[in-house]
């Protein structure tokens, strides 16, 4: 291997490790390097900030430097803007109003939303708006494919905050997600409220993570059991092609409220 074939190789064995790190000799067995070698690649990569290495239990791990340039790397994308001509395309095939959420800690943000010509209502209301995860379809959609150990938090946190809705308990929360989980869609053809329907697919990051929701507010009449196919089919195959290009590490994702001025200014 070159120098440069070896520095990548310690950088995906560090990347595989347990989050505490590994140790000098762990990462030489890993990529095939004496221990000697391994070591100085480590300093040298300690040294640009690249790795960090714990001063008691001397197990090395990707430094923040490291995460600093690969968010820099996703600021050509942020996730509105990158999603924003899938919102229009839907909008435009399907006549309907088609938002995009993401996840800010215990509630569901709509970061975009582009309206069709029916008159809607919705949880989160214009852009900006947030509501509890698992109120409404897209927030159903985030929280049911969020982490198990996430999961249970929220619905820790969130069950005493759904109540008001009537309907919500956790016995109900849960047996949702896990009809979204098999499904792959959150969908209600008879909405809390009056008159409303929806229906939204989960969006991942390439690393397989949840990010947000595609999601598509109408009437009742207009998501009849025979459209509902054609418009689950249109939500998944956007949001597949939008997944595949979604970096983990874009800033929009960890601070969905900053994703915009137009969002920073409805504040």
């Amino acid at each position: 291997m070159s120098g440069t074939q070896r520095t990548f190789a310690v950088l995906r064995a560090l990347a595989d490790a347990p989050p505490t790190g590994m140790r000098v000799t762990q990462a030489a067995k890993a990529i095939g390097l004496t221990q000697g070698t391994t070591h100085r690649l480590l300093q040298a990569l300690v040294a640009e900030g690249m790795v960090e290495q714990d001063g008691q239990s001397k197990l090395y791990r990707l430094g923040m430097d490291l995460f600093a340039l690969a968010a820099r790397a996703g600021n050509a994308w942020d996730l509105r803007s990158l999603c924003r001509p899938a919102l229009l395309r839907l909008c435009g095939s399907l006549g309907d109003t088609v938002f995009l959420l993401v996840r800010s800690r215990f509630d569901a943000v709509c970061v975009d939303r582009i309206d069709g010509p029916f008159p809607i209502r919705a949880f989160t209301g214009d852009i900006g708006g947030r509501v509890a995860l698992g109120v409404g379809q897209g927030a159903l959609a985030i929280l049911a494919f969020l982490p198990e150990a996430e999961r249970e938090e929220v619905i820790r946190y969130n069950v005493p905050r759904l109540r008001e809705f009537g309907v919500y308990d956790e016995v109900y929360l849960r047996t949702e997600i896990d009809r979204v989980r098999e499904s792959g869609y959150a969908a209600r053809q008879a909405g809390l409220l009056d008159g409303m329907a929806g229906l939204a697919v989960p969006l991942f990051d390439r690393s397989g993570a949840i990010v947000a929701a595609l999601s598509v507010g109408t009437l009742t009449a207009r998501l009849s059991a025979e459209r509902l196919p054609t418009v689950v089919q249109m939500l998944k195959r956007e949001a597949e092609a939008l997944s595949a290009r979604i970096n983990p590490f874009d800033p929009a994702l960890r601070r969905p409220m900053h994703s915009s001025p137009a969002m920073e200014s409805s504040q």
